[in-house]
């Protein structure tokens, strides 16, 4: 079936959030009308949805097939993992598989890959220029993320006793449009403009933890808000400052701008030796010389943490339990987290759990340890929804086919992996039964993961 020209897009069955598609109608209607000795796609088969973005009849409209079987298709497109039984022996499978860090849960799939002689394309993997990611939700996450987290703020705010504009923005998911919901954080930004935030919760101060897509897309929400940038080094000055102006009642005063600002590796490590600057690429080699600093230097200052960062168990970690416990008994003004990264137990250690879209947060009170799923009491909000940017399910599905639709034809006509590009060749983990020469570290972490 490989390389046959016909491909499938699956009836996603991750969870019933998921709305996405990896193929839009029209981008299907390009492939199919360029005709196959062009795009390399001579018929596109559709799984049925009832909860897809884009409705079966849209398909249906532009040319595609809509059918529960896909045995005809050599390619067989998803966005999240489908489920075992999905798995049709001797094609090619495109999605993102979670598998290439040897992740536990999704060990029986990547087995079940290997069993059917399944050629394996994880999007994650595909490189673009620079070896950065081609294909990407991570801006979509940022703008869903950062949304959802000011919709909490509210909500945490008035537990805390404090009366907020962000009490009246709603959930990602409540919002028709990305252009809605963005209308919705205007009025909110309106509000902070003309009436001010309570004095006792400033300065806010949000942290967005690097600079790539998902930190960019939260930066877009966040700069509709009256705001103003500041560098790192100048975080304690402003809370020197916050401390000067206030009057000896803080409850009349009001404030009517929020903090942003952008830390990178270079910010939150240093060199274990003192004599060293930092050096960013010595770091990713050799991560083991250097220590953290982010709790000592950004974290004192922040009452929005955005965690963006790329992580492995070799790098260390950003902010740890004890760190934030340290942190919390000086009285440290951390109100909430959103973790776009949900590395769980990863870079932020209490990040233990995802979280969903209808319940997107937990708490966590460090001085006792302890976990809970309400607004009140101690401790930080914490939000790790591993599927945000599906609550922008048009215009991520539209951002992401756009540039699959641009190689799908390579994937769905090529028979020999060999003679496909080199960033395609990249991102296949496994063909013909065998994991690639890139990943055949995968074995070898999934033991050590078990030891």
């Amino acid at each position: 079936m490989l390389g046959n020209g016909v491909v499938g897009i699956l009836s996603e069955s991750f969870n019933k959030w998921e709305r996405r598609v990896p193929l839009t109608p029209s981008q299907c209607a390009r492939l199919l009308h360029g005709g196959r000795d062009r795009t390399g796609v001579a018929r596109i088969i559709v799984q049925p949805s009832t909860k897809r973005i884009h409705h079966d009849a849209m398909y249906e409209d532009v040319g595609c097939e809509i059918s529960e079987d896909l045995s005809e298709c050599g390619l067989i497109l998803g966005i999240k993992k489908p489920k075992l039984e999905m798995i049709l022996p001797d094609r090619a499978y495109a999605f993102f598989s979670h598998t290439h860090k040897a992740q536990k849960e999704n060990m029986p799939l990547l087995d079940k890959i290997l069993a059917e002689r399944v050629s394996l394309y994880d999007y994650e993997l595909i490189p673009g220029d620079h070896e950065k990611r081609l294909l990407a939700f991570g801006k979509y996450a940022g703008i869903a993320g950062l949304v959802d987290l000011l919709h909490g703020l509210g909500q945490r705010y008035l537990s805390l006793g404090y009366s907020t504009p962000f009490l009246s923005l709603g959930s990602s998911y409540m919002y028709s449009s990305l252009a809605a919901a963005k209308a919705a954080v205007i009025s909110v930004a309106e509000e902070i403009s003309t009436l001010g935030l309570p004095s006792a919760i400033c300065p806010l101060v949000f942290i967005f933890i690097s600079s790539g897509k998902a930190s960019q897309g939260a930066q877009e929400i966040f700069k509709l808000l009256p705001h103003t940038f500041v560098d790192p080094s100048r975080l304690p000055e402003l809370f020197a400052q916050a401390k000067d102006d206030s009057p000896p009642s803080r409850t009349s005063k009001r404030v009517y701008q929020l903090y942003g600002c952008v830390v990178t590796s270079q910010d939150m490590f240093k060199h274990m030796n003192p004599s060293k600057t930092f050096d960013k690429a010595d770091y990713y080699a050799h991560p083991e010389y250097y220590k953290p600093v982010f709790h000592e230097k950004i974290a004192p200052y922040a009452s929005i943490i955005v965690n963006c960062m790329y992580w492995e168990k070799r790098f260390p970690r950003l902010l740890s339990n004890q760190q934030l416990q340290d942190l919390t008994r000086k009285g440290c003004p951390l109100v909430g987290i959103v973790d776009l990264t949900c590395d769980i137990g990863g870079s932020i250690e209490f990040i233990n759990q995802t979280t969903s879209i209808d319940s997107p947060f937990f708490r966590y009170d460090p001085l006792n340890d302890s976990y809970h799923h309400d607004m009140e009491g101690n401790g930080v909000i914490c939000s790790s929804v591993d599927n945000l940017p599906t609550q922008f399910a048009k215009e991520a599905s539209r951002h992401f086919g756009a540039i699959l639709s641009q190689f799908i034809g390579s994937l769905a006509s090529t028979t020999d992996i060999t003679k496909l590009p080199s960033h395609l060749r990249k991102g296949c983990i496994a063909h013909g039964g065998e994991i690639t020469p890139l990943f055949e570290y995968i074995p070898r972490m999934r033991n050590s993961n078990t030891e």
